[in-house]
């Protein structure tokens, strides 16, 4: 464990890959003190898909640390829930059945894993997707990216999407093909009402065919990781939206270029553009939770999200 420190007061870890530009670094010590936590945040920055190894022993630190209360996992939710499910004392239903972890916690002297996003991914969009939008306009959903992201939504719209309020199809669209055979499996049979179709996108170009294919009022997301992660976009700058359609760039930092590609056309084809400021917010509110066996309201979460604001 020679790469990690005791923690000296309490303190919940950021799992991810440049954790350092993150906006909480700087708003976290803002929460703490408004939630009366006492305590501090430290980032552990991993590459995509790094050893089991290096999942392991982060976990285990935090295991066997008193004062390591937890983790929010950012871009490594499945690799480091496949390499550390043995670690954990107790798997929460969703990180079960998606087979990845987004929150690290620990309760009674258990190592918990908790993956949140069907929850906070559900809460962003019921913010920006009209009620009964599907049901009014029928388009379709795009999810662009095959992990832990793209899994939570579908698992959100197959849980909410029914009685007629039903998006025509569920794209999801990958550059490799294991994640989105994986993907395929764990949605399959989760809502009959609701069709899935799974696109092996090796090129941006592909998903620009897979998107000229959609009919208006459709939802396009980035779940990528592209433009925060690692540069560029999904897609080529000779994309075409559907109109009148919800365009969702989950991602509130990095270059941030998909976004840009939609609000080039946003006039043009009658786009709404999001970003992932909310998502951002109910990610980590939601995971505070736990590490911390705190509830925040509605109310104290606007309180969080002003604070955060002000950097």
């Amino acid at each position: 464990m020679a790469r990690y420190e005791k923690a000296t007061q309490p303190t919940m870890y950021f799992i991810g890959v440049t954790t350092g530009k993150s906006s909480i670094m700087k708003v976290f010590p803002k929460w703490s003190k408004e939630l009366g936590l006492g305590a501090v945040i430290k980032g552990i920055d991993f590459k995509p898909h790094s050893p089991a190894e290096a999942y392991r022993e982060a976990v285990t630190f935090i295991k066997e640390d008193p004062l390591s209360l937890g983790a929010l996992v950012t871009t490594h939710k499945i690799d480091l829930f496949r390499t550390c499910r043995d670690l954990f004392d107790y798997v929460d239903p969703y990180a079960e059945q998606l087979g990845e972890v987004s929150s690290i916690s620990k309760k009674d002297g258990k190592l918990c894993a908790h993956a949140k996003d069907p929850i906070s991914s559900g809460l962003a969009l019921r913010k920006f997707v009209p009620e009964n939008f599907w049901g009014q306009y029928g388009g379709d959903v795009m999810l662009m990216g095959a992990g832990g992201s793209t899994l939570a939504m579908s698992i959100y719209f197959a849980k909410v999407c029914k009685g007629g309020n039903v998006p025509g199809k569920i794209y999801i669209t990958n550059r490799s093909e294991p994640r989105l055979s994986s993907a395929k499996e764990i949605l399959k049979g989760l809502n009959p009402e609701v069709s899935f179709e799974f696109c092996y996108n090796p090129k941006p170009e592909d998903n620009d065919a897979t998107l000229k294919s959609l009919k208006p009022h459709s939802l396009i997301v980035n779940a990528t990781g592209l433009g925060k992660d690692a540069p560029g976009s999904p897609l080529t700058d000779n994309a075409e939206f559907p109109k009148d359609s919800l365009v969702w760039e989950i991602n509130y930092r990095g270059d941030l270029i998909f976004a840009r590609q939609a609000k080039a056309q946003q006039e043009e084809k009658n786009l709404h553009v999001e970003m992932g400021w909310d998502y951002f917010i109910y990610g980590w509110t939601q995971v505070i939770e736990e590490v911390f066996h705190i509830t925040i309201d509605a109310k104290k979460i606007e309180r969080l999200s002003e604070l955060a604001g002000q950097d």
